[in-house]
């Protein structure tokens, strides 16, 4: 007899959430992470033919589009909740350098190599720097800051959770401009202006205000002094609310909710910086996003073994790894020359600029509101650089960090 296929989605279902509540705790020996297990177990169970539904992003587009965004709008709340580090030009001096200097080195490398090393056409080379600028702030989790209050805030730590919050948002003008390019806007003097007045100027001050606006107004209810205060219920859901609220609001103005929500979690955090609610909102938020990101990555093992990287060739497997392992690494170091950080440190930030569920939702917010023509080879690229950095990232990461810890110890004595 045939199984159900929804009895087998409740299996998996229940798989998924145990492995996201043990597997923390069972991988910590191990060289793996959580989310290459998941991935692991979408490949397995997805060949074996028992599930018919094929979760192949170039079929499930608009699907695609929307679940990364939720899993990145919520994984934004958390990477601001838990930064200790109050708001500064000098304290976040590593995070500016990294967004204005490693990010369109980035993107101007991947365009090079995309045009002049892969033949595509400069809309979809452009879209490819695009989805490759951001570091992901779902998968980048095992690298970032700890809870708040927690003090795991070393300047790598910090420089990746705050890049990763910030960078999500300001890459996207990039992706609209390939957007622009590949309905033949760059030809004109009207796309060139709503691009530079709309999609950079309003898009940008509009999420730093309403992110401020929503932020400012939770902070207030939560924390105003009074027995009425929001914080004395002690439910963390209201940190999504948060995450909604911002994101929709943004959107509905036409600004970038993604610098929203995460601008609106820093204000939240800047409101009684010691208050234990801070963590209540913070644990909420990292549960619901590791549940979403665990089904997101079975469904993207799933994808991979329907085929998702069939197209690759060997020369797009070059180029994809350089992208991975040169051009992030070059950009990063190039953007801390003369930052006062040792050096070993500079390193790991340029190495973990981890690539993941944002250039997935990148690509594929791109390809339904642009006209780019044949997707097969961007996606294959995408999900082959997605996957290696999952790999290569995910077994490295946490040995690299604590060599760096060992080695401060050490320095220190």
């Amino acid at each position: 007899m045939t199984p159900d296929p929804y009895i087998l989605f409740l299996l998996g279902l229940g798989l998924v959430v145990l492995l996201v509540s043990w597997a923390p705790v069972g991988l910590k020996r191990l060289p793996l992470t959580l989310a290459i297990l998941c991935v692991g177990v979408g490949v397995g169970v997805f060949s074996t033919g028992l599930m018919a539904f094929n979760p192949d992003p170039r079929t499930w587009d608009t699907v695609t589009e929307k679940l990364t965004e939720l899993v990145v709008i919520i994984s934004l709340m958390g990477c601001g909740l838990k930064l200790d580090r109050k708001l500064g030009w000098k304290r976040w001096a590593v995070t500016w350098r990294l967004l204005a200097i490693a990010m369109p080195l980035t993107i101007g490398a991947v365009l090079v190599l995309g045009v002049w090393g892969l033949g595509l056409a400069l809309p979809m080379a452009l879209l490819l720097g695009a989805a490759m600028a951001p570091t992901d702030p779902v998968l980048a989790s095992d690298v970032q800051v700890g809870p708040p209050g927690s003090g795991e805030e070393d300047e790598v730590r910090f420089g990746l959770t705050s890049e990763a919050g910030l960078n999500d948002a300001l890459a996207f003008p990039f992706v609209h401009l390939a957007i622009l390019a590949s309905l033949g806007g760059l030809a004109t003097s009207e796309g060139l202006l709503d691009w530079g007045l709309v999609k950079v100027g309003w898009k940008i001050a509009a999420g730093l205000g309403m992110g401020w606006l929503v932020g400012a107004a939770f902070g207030w209810l939560l924390f105003r002094d009074s027995s009425r205060r929001l914080s004395h219920l002690g439910d963390g859901l209201i940190a999504l609310a948060a995450t909604f609220l911002a994101y929709a609001a943004t959107e509905l103005v036409h600004g970038y909710g993604f610098l929203a929500v995460f601008v609106a979690a820093v204000t939240i955090r800047n409101w009684e910086r010691d208050h234990a609610f801070h963590e209540e909102m913070h644990d909420l938020s990292d549960q619901v996003e590791r549940l979403l990101m665990m089904l997101l990555l079975v469904l993207f093992g799933g994808a991979l073994a329907n085929g998702l990287l069939a197209s690759l060739t060997w020369i797009d497997i070059a180029v994809a790894l350089g992208i991975l392992l040169i051009v992030r690494p070059v950009a990063g170091l190039l953007a801390l020359i003369g930052a006062p950080q040792p050096f070993r440190e500079k390193l790991l930030l340029a190495f973990l600029g981890i690539r993941g569920v944002g250039s997935i939702y990148y690509v594929a917010y791109g390809l339904n509101h642009g006209d780019f023509g044949n997707s097969e080879r961007l996606w294959a690229l995408v999900g082959f650089i997605v996957l290696a950095s999952i790999v290569i990232h995910g077994v490295t990461a946490t040995p690299l960090l604590e060599r760096l810890a060992r080695w401060r110890t050490a320095r220190a004595g």
